[in-house]
């Protein structure tokens, strides 16, 4: 290509390496020669404005057949320290495919970004940048590129198709929501709009619950919830690549009544129960880049199916489940009731099963819950006392309870949890809630202001479940071990939660 190479260094005047931004650029351009460079303007997130370079252009994906994906790169004025900002950019007849690397927004998320490497030879953020330009000086290279950044783009890309066909009336739909989404994000709207797209063709007719993810989870949850018998219309929400796949291409194939499968979020339209279970599969390295990449997965999912079903229960099936139903509440900015995980429900009842069925222990099982985080740090309570006549037999009463509850603790570890069983303990939820039974379930809840938690964290505790989420916490038998364990459970979330990029923020 023809640089100009003058013009672009003066263009360039606050960029802190220009010789190697416009050599990069150079790279590029060989490689993928359709590509445009220009200076625009980029706001984040904070408001704030900075003239950036970006360039546009397609890069070629072959996903059965060859397409060109368009996309805009923004390359900060710290490049190469920092990685360049992603977006795609479809056209008018483009839908936006959101997974674990494209939100709702059509931002791009990539292992490449999340692990940008500085420099070869060590060079550190630590470093100043009078530090980091004598590297630089010294014939060090960055050690991560845009072009191996659109190699890997392209790679996932051929994995996940991130865009696919809209017909006329459904690109009009797309638009209105991306910029509806886009002004939640930036706060320039509240949850509480009353207009709708896509009308009211659903508005109080029956009972209707959406399944988020195609995935196994997803596909047991749409067959129990169908098999249960409650809902009147059970929508799938595909996020997936272009075509349908798996379970969820089996579902159209042998097709079943009141099921139906979509990749559009207004299909969701008027939901009373929206259940999520979709999990980015993201190459991470650490346990917090795999919660991270499922915030970032959330961060397009959540805003466009609060905007589709303003008055619906969320129920939180993603993992880990006390961190994404966080997630999920802030977000959606629903009240907290209306924002519930599936918490140690299945847990619960396998519990009570044991003790029933097995222990020959009905009385006991009647007040017995598993409460607190989902795993090895779950916690028996109770919701009772024992009615005795004194101080030495209530000891005795309870020094035998806790053996029962040991025991069948035990057997209760033997007991793994695969996605049909999910799918059952998540059918039996939707069940409480739409038939507004006021049924007790040890479901994932706001636990500040219980067991002295002073923090926003959602842990198991015994609730009451009707048609509009919690009604009411169930009042727990006091117990200073269970009150520490739920309280070291808080604060070791509450520690992960603040590691967190809930709104994303460009350095």
């Amino acid at each position: 290509m023809a640089l100009a190479e003058e013009a672009l260094r003066k263009q360039l005047g606050k960029y802190k390496f220009r010789d190697l931004t416009i050599e990069e650029l150079k790279n590029v351009n060989k490689t993928y020669p359709n590509f445009t460079f220009s200076m625009n303007t980029y706001t984040f997130k904070d408001g704030s404005q900075k003239e950036l370079l970006n360039f546009s252009g397609t890069v070629p994906v072959k996903y059965g057949n060859s397409y060109n994906i368009p996309i805009r790169l923004w390359i900060l004025d710290s490049h190469p320290f920092a990685p360049p900002i992603c977006f795609l950019k479809p056209t008018a007849n483009m839908g936006i495919s959101v997974g674990k690397h494209v939100d709702a927004h059509g931002r791009i998320y990539l292992p490449y970004l999340q692990n940008w490497s500085h420099v070869r030879g060590g060079v550190t953020d630590g470093r100043n940048i009078l530090e980091k330009k004598a590297c630089l000086d010294k014939s060090e290279r960055p050690k991560s590129t845009v072009i191996g950044l659109i190699k890997e783009m392209i790679a996932k890309f051929e994995e996940e198709l991130p865009l696919y066909s809209l017909s006329s009336s459904d690109a009009a739909r797309q638009s209105e929501l991306l910029s509806y989404i886009a002004k939640i994000t930036e706060g320039e709207t509240g949850m509480k709009s009353k207009s709708k797209i896509g009308g009211d063709k659903n508005q109080g007719c029956f009972n209707k619950i959406t399944v988020v993810g195609a995935g196994d989870l997803g596909i047991a949850c749409v067959l129990a919830i169908a098999a249960k018998g409650a809902a009147d219309k059970v929508v799938l929400l595909d996020l997936s690549e272009g075509s349908a796949k798996g379970g969820a291409m089996d579902l159209e194939i042998f097709t079943l009544p009141n099921v139906e499968i979509s990749k559009d979020f207004s299909a969701s339209a008027d939901s009373k129960v929206v259940v999520l279970t979709v999990n980015s599969l993201g190459n991470a390295q650490t346990y917090l880049d795999v919660v991270q990449s499922n915030v970032d997965l959330f961060r397009g999912v959540i805003p466009a199916i609060s905007h589709y079903s303003q008055n619906t229960v969320l129920l939180v099936a993603s993992h880990p489940v006390e961190v994404m139903t966080y997630v999920s509440w802030k977000l959606s900015a629903f009240p907290k009731s209306r924002v519930i995980g599936v918490g140690a429900n299945l847990d619960t009842e396998r519990f009570q099963f044991i003790l029933t069925n097995l222990l020959k222990e009905e009385v006991l099982a009647k007040d017995a819950w598993i409460i607190g985080e989902q795993g090895e740090d779950k916690v028996p309570s109770w919701t009772t006392g024992n009615s005795v006549a004194n101080q030495t037999e209530a000891m005795a009463a309870r020094n035998s309870r806790d053996k029962v509850a040991n025991r069948a603790m035990e057997v209760l570890k033997g007991k793994g949890q695969r996605s049909w069983s999910v799918g059952l303990s998540v059918a039996d939820l939707t069940d409480s809630i739409l038939k507004d039974k006021r049924k007790v379930h040890s479901v994932s809840t706001l636990a500040k202001g219980c067991c002295n938690i002073n923090s926003e964290v959602f842990l198991s505790l015994p609730c009451i479940l009707g048609s509009s989420g919690v009604i009411e916490m169930v009042k727990l038998e006091e117990d200073p071990l269970v009150r520490e364990k739920l309280q070291s459970s808080a604060g070791s979330i509450h520690d992960l939660q603040q590691q967190l990029k809930l709104i994303s923020i460009e350095t």
